[in-house]
């Protein structure tokens, strides 16, 4: 799987820390079903770790690393994870950097899910929902965005080292 993000990251390393994240738009603050979904999350997760895993290839903009959502703590768990799937053969984790200048891809997520019995498909994420792709034309677009994402990005090794340093100057 090849995702393309600029949203939340890969999801809270605890409960407790995703629980405590606020929705922005709504009165309480939270979603009514808060504990199903970040249940749900947490058990996805854990797929990543297991022993013969599902490639996660992640390509992330830097801002999204930059951006406190929950609080530090909460941002230092989120940088900790992606640092340790950065580190964590077969994932690979790139990340664009800052310059100010529009990428091809720029403007929303999606993510590239690629099956060894069936046809790939392409993931768009959206409000209130994502939607899946299936059409050839639509997931060969999605692959040569992709392609364009990992030319852009810095070299895993590069863009771990930049977590790290994200995680040093803006987190501790």
């Amino acid at each position: 799987m090849t995702a393309h993000g600029r949203g939340p990251l890969l999801g809270q390393p605890t409960v407790a820390p995703a629980r405590g994240v606020p929705v922005p738009g709504l009165e309480a603050g939270r979603l009514p079903n808060a504990d199903d979904l970040v249940t749900a999350r947490m058990e996805r997760q854990r797929i990543l770790e297991r022993e013969d895993p599902p490639k996660l290839w992640g390509i992330l903009d830097e801002g999204v690393l930059r951006r406190t959502v929950g609080g530090i703590e909460v941002m230092t768990g989120q940088l900790e994870r992606l640092r340790d799937l950065a580190d964590t053969a077969p994932h690979v984790v790139q990340i664009i950097p800052e310059n100010g200048k529009p990428y091809h891809g720029w403007s929303g997520s999606f993510a590239l899910l690629s099956f060894a019995d069936g046809a790939d498909v392409a993931h768009v994420d959206g409000f209130p929902r994502g939607y899946c792709l299936a059409e050839q034309e639509d997931v060969a677009s999605a692959t040569r965005a992709c392609d364009l994402l990992t030319a852009t990005a810095l070299p895993p090794d590069d863009s771990a080292a930049l977590i790290s340093s994200i995680l040093k100057e803006d987190y501790s």
